[in-house]
């Protein structure tokens, strides 16, 4: 990679600033690049789920277009200022190192868009980048040849192709040349006053590109509108602006860490059993959605159980959503996640009940390199802990590229209970992973359409093979004569979006899609009773406790027993993502706080369901502001809990 200085009777028709050769290999990377980018972004523009118009195309790329003339006129006043060895060795390296990352910034932005509906941040880089075991899977199901092999060839050209153009250029220019006197040394302007007017204007540009437009419609939000690798930027420099100040002594110490479970005359040594059902959305399953027949055993068991008619998770992610569940905290969003396996601010099911006597074990199907899970069970007070790498897969299926089916889980299972049952009670958590993203579906018992997209119905079915793993694992307990004498709590972690408000997967969505699960308690000699106020995640430890007959001392849970649930109480849920998302629910009007990078949303759900028409503008600015600054002091609040 070098420029060319051509010393001939020709250079003498040179542009401003720099030989006609120079421009050109600077143009040869700044063009493709830039053209690159825009067609990037008007791909995504196209997926909105409204058009916004040319005028408003124009409007949400007036950042990535301010920002690639930044970009250029920087290294065009960089070229300009430098020659010899310094831009041969400095200069031009550090040139096609910043073209290379931008290119890769870009395209990854773009496919991680394209994906989950989310913009690209500087905390997602950070995770990528420190966490490559876990993500490469991700990344690796996502790529194909044919996604790749352009990627390949824009690398090779962005590091050899314009050297090479203009060298061809430059033997054939030398060949035609006539022969002159002497050389004609090119115009250069290399005054310091010169080099600051450069970086004026680059800056000036760069910093309009961080102000996008086009986001008041609401069909894109800021983060949007922003240029890929400006919003990278700025979204860590805007990280935490919002959150007030909080005592975060007051609040470690008002944290459960000190609780234990009491006796009482109604305590029954029951097992416990926890089956976590992965990325399962409440409106997938049957109990809650009669027109789909995916789940029809979970419909028999819900009107044999305590059921939530309407349930919620706290932080759509699993390890967050177990923390909520088994330790009854608010859990952490990305940021503290994997401190988990260091330390749980607060004391846990297994724990509390190993106290009294349990044995305990935590079975996943997923591999166990995932945010530390075997740190993180042995923290909740587990004993212990199987995964992926400790069962025999020979037989079953891949369910995506997390793990195998879940009936891989049955004999493993069986081993347990047959070393363990005898020696007490016992409580188990059975954490499955079949209908996550990729969504391979197993056709272990078959295949039904349930829907025309075919992510969609690859995700049905694989919620109906869940029905199938849950009907064997009961099976299995009432074979071993262990069902009478258990408590089942079957939930799922969180939901699952399929871009039914702009966004897939489940981290970043908060409307009912991403955070409304299934909940169902199953103590077999309990008669059956719906729970109509809204149940959380918080609620699962009380409710165990309170089933067991046992008092919690020694400090407090946020969460209360499904059998006595407030009627009216305010619910409150966060993005995995920090800083990206917010939303609370009280009586029938759930409220979202994106930030600021789009506007506030709230939706009536008793008329509302599916979150389609936002009514913020019918409530009075005061309940709104009252609303955000609770959210942003929760949020606060949780943060403190985990930061030390």
């Amino acid at each position: 990679m070098k420029t060319f200085v051509i010393r001939s009777d020709q250079q003498q028709r040179t542009g401003f600033i720099l030989d006609r050769y120079d421009w050109l290999y600077l143009l040869l990377l700044l063009i493709p690049i830039s053209l690159y980018e825009l067609s990037l972004k008007a791909v995504r523009i196209n997926t909105l789920p409204e058009s916004v118009g040319l005028l408003g195309t124009v409007a949400l790329m007036r950042s990535d277009v301010l920002f690639d003339l930044g970009f250029g006129l920087f290294w065009i006043g960089l070229f300009a200022a430098t020659d010899g060895l310094a831009r041969k060795w400095l200069v031009v390296p550090v040139f096609h190192a910043a073209s290379l990352l931008l290119v890769l910034v870009s395209t990854g932005a773009h496919g991680f868009y394209q994906t989950t509906g989310s913009s690209l941040d500087f905390g997602t880089v950070n995770f990528f980048l420190t966490s490559p075991e876990e993500v490469w899977p991700v990344v690796e199901s996502e790529l194909s040849l044919g996604a790749a092999l352009p990627g390949l060839v824009a690398l090779l050209y962005i590091l050899f192709g314009p050297a090479l153009v203009v060298r061809a250029l430059r033997k054939r220019t030398v060949r035609g040349a006539e022969p002159v006197s002497a050389p004609s040394p090119r115009r250069r302007l290399s005054s310091p006053l010169y080099l600051a007017g450069i970086c004026l204007v680059t800056y000036a540009l760069i910093s309009f590109s961080s102000l996008p437009g086009g986001v008041s419609s609401g069909v894109a939000d800021e983060s949007f509108a922003r240029d890929t690798f400006v919003n990278v930027a700025m979204s860590e420099i805007e990280a935490a602006g919002d959150k007030p100040k909080v005592d975060a002594e007051a609040i470690r110490a008002g944290l459960p860490t000190d609780t234990e479970l009491v006796e009482t005359d109604g305590t029954q040594r029951k097992n416990v059993v926890m089956i976590v059902l992965e990325s399962t959305r409440a409106q997938s399953v049957t109990p809650y959605n009669p027109d789909l027949d995916t789940t029809p055993y979970l419909d028999d068991l819900s009107k044999q159980s305590l059921f939530a008619e309407e349930a919620y998770a706290v932080v759509p992610h699993t390890t967050n959503a177990l923390t909520a569940s088994i330790c009854g905290i608010v859990p952490p969003d990305r940021k503290d996640t994997e401190s988990l396996g260091d330390e749980i601010p607060g004391r846990c099911l297994p724990e509390l009940l190993s106290e009294q006597g349990y044995n305990s074990a935590f079975i996943q199907s997923p591999t166990e390199n995932f945010e530390r899970r075997p740190q993180v069970a042995s923290n909740m007070g587990f004993q212990d802990f199987l995964s992926e790498e400790d069962l025999d897969t020979e037989g079953f299926q891949r369910a995506n590229y997390f793990g195998y089916e879940d009936d891989v889980l049955l004999e493993p299972s069986r081993r347990w209970l047959e070393e363990n049952a005898d020696d007490g009670p016992f409580m188990v958590t059975y954490n499955t992973i079949t209908p996550h993203h990729q969504y391979l579906a197993p056709d272990t018992y078959g295949r039904e359409e349930f829907s025309e997209d075919e992510i969609v119905d690859d995700y049905q079915n694989s919620v109906r093979y869940m029905d199938f793993f849950v009907k064997n694992l009961i099976s299995q307990y009432k074979e071993m004569d262990l069902y009478d004498n258990t408590i089942f709590v079957i939930q799922g972690d969180h939901g699952e979006g399929f871009g039914e408000h702009g966004r897939y997967q489940h981290d970043n969505v908060l409307w009912n899609e991403g955070i409304q699960i299934p909940l169902i308690v199953l103590d077999p000699l309990r008669e059956a009773r719906n729970v109509q106020p809204p149940a959380s995640e918080l609620d699962i430890l009380p409710t165990v406790a309170d089933l067991l007959g046992y008092r919690i001392e020694g400090g407090e849970y946020p969460g209360s027993s499904l059998t006595e649930l407030p009627e009216d109480r305010t619910l409150r849920f966060s993005c995995w993502y920090e800083n990206k998302c917010v939303a609370s629910l009280r009586r029938d009007l759930k409220y979202i706080y994106n930030y600021g990078t789009q506007s506030d949303e709230v939706y009536d759900l008793s008329r509302d369901p599916e979150e389609k028409n936002n009514i913020i503008d019918s409530l009075p600015a005061e309940e709104i502001n009252a609303r955000r600054e609770d959210l942003l002091r929760w949020d606060a609040e949780t943060s403190a809990a985990y930061d030390e």
